[in-house]
């Protein structure tokens, strides 16, 4: 697309829209025991269903991107529109007001693993992988997290040993969303054992259909199997799919969590969490007199101001042209802040209506958000290791002390063995 003003970007985007989807109904106001009785942290839904929002996903994308409108501010000489970031706002706005489908599939490969690859990537790999990725012909997933190295990613164990122009990879990783319905993925894996637990590793995209890539999934108490458990078997990767210099993945898995950690901290606190509900939850429940249901309500009211303060300062800083940096872990943070929040309200004002299914409307439906409200806690690093990292890298203060930063990583215990 050629360089237009948002003004005529505007008028194109809305004529496709309009030629292509149907608008959204008026929303109507809410009010307590009508519409869906949804609250859970993670929509579980059947394998062949999710299967179906992903065909349907995917051809939206495809159709949206043939038109100018899937990468909009990608760089134009490798199939992006090579607009400015605001085009991204105006669009998201405007395809809001539309019925589309689900586009949640592809927030991972896109919002997280995409501007590393766009980083640290290739050349030829990044003009070959990210329009196709865009245009959703390839859906991606983040392999980091070990069972032995969660928050502390720097002790993962996966190795990858070089064999000529490829890299021969044997591990395990787990908590991998969507890596049932991934093409490619994007891993970390160990290099080199003689170097510090920072040092020696590298980053890779691997064909998530490569023999050797096992995924089986994980159940979780909420009932559903969102994410995945993946195991490597001698998979064999190109060179040329490397990502960043070898033994220095340790700054490629940085870009990776700094995106997922703006991702996460402007989401919205899941399906069940509006003000407006809980507000309702309160009156329906006759609790709009008791002090301290009405501290607690604001206490989530004054979260959700804060946090959207805070994203709106990253939207600017993106539209400057800057990347996320240490300080998106606020972000993060003041996420699950307001969704503990929420969950000790939610508690303190169902009581046993929360534990027992009895089919009030707006009752036991709440126990899949405080089910699924540890996920988040700990996805894209747990609440204590994004307080050091705002500790140390943004106000400046003293390094966690007895992180053993300086031995070779075969030296070092991890769990009660050697890590070799």
């Amino acid at each position: 697309m050629s360089e237009i003003t948002e003004e005529q970007f505007t008028t194109e985007a809305s004529a496709f829209l309009e030629a292509n989807v149907s608008r959204k109904a008026e929303q109507k106001a809410f009010v307590w025991g009508e519409g869906p009785d949804n609250a859970a942290m993670f929509e579980e839904v059947d394998r062949e269903q999710e299967q179906r929002d992903l065909t349907a996903a995917k051809e939206w994308r495809a159709k949206k991107f043939d038109a100018g409108f899937g990468w909009i501010s990608g760089p134009a000489e490798i199939g992006g529109g090579g607009h400015p970031r605001r085009f991204e706002r105006i669009w998201a706005n405007l395809e809001s007001q539309y019925e589309v489908p689900d586009s949640g599939f592809f927030g991972i490969g896109l919002g997280m693993v995409a501007p590393t690859i766009l980083a640290h990537g290739n050349p030829e790999v990044v003009a070959d992988l990210l329009p196709k990725m865009y245009r959703a012909d390839l859906v991606s997933c983040q392999l980091f997290s070990e069972p032995g190295a969660g928050s502390d990613l720097a002790s993962l164990q996966m190795r990858a040993e070089r064999d000529g122009e490829e890299w021969i990879l044997n591990g395990q990783k787990v908590w991998t969303s969507g890596a049932h319905y991934s093409d490619v993925g994007e891993v970390i894996a160990r290099s080199d054992f003689d170097l510090p637990k920072h040092q020696g590793l590298t980053g890779f995209m691997v064909d998530m259909h490569a023999p050797g890539v096992e995924v089986k999934a994980l159940r979780q108490m909420t009932g559903g199997a969102n994410f995945n458990e993946v195991f490597f078997t001698d998979v064999r990767i190109p060179d040329s799919h490397r990502l960043g210099d070898v033994n220095q993945g340790w700054g490629v898995a940085l870009t990776t969590l700094m995106n997922e950690r703006a991702s996460i901290g402007s989401g919205s606190g899941g399906t069940g969490g509006s003000y407006t509900k809980l507000s309702a939850m309160l009156k329906h429940f006759e609790l709009n007199d008791d002090a301290l249901s009405r501290q607690q309500l604001m206490n989530i009211f004054t979260y959700g101001k804060v946090l959207g303060w805070s994203n709106q300062r990253t939207m600017d800083a993106l539209k400057a042209g800057k990347t996320p940096g240490p300080e998106m872990s606020l972000s993060k943070m003041g996420l699950t802040r307001q969704m503990q929040a929420t969950c000790n309200f939610v508690s303190d004002v169902l009581e046993s209506r929360l534990i027992a299914d009895t089919g009030e409307w707006g009752t036991f439906s709440w126990a899949g958000y405080l089910l699924g409200h540890p996920a988040m806690r700990i996805a894209g690093g747990s609440d204590e290791v994004m307080r050091n990292i705002v500790g140390e890298r943004v106000l400046g203060l003293p390094k966690e002390p007895g992180i053993d930063t300086t031995s070779p990583f075969r030296e070092i215990r991890v769990g009660t063995q050697r890590a070799d």
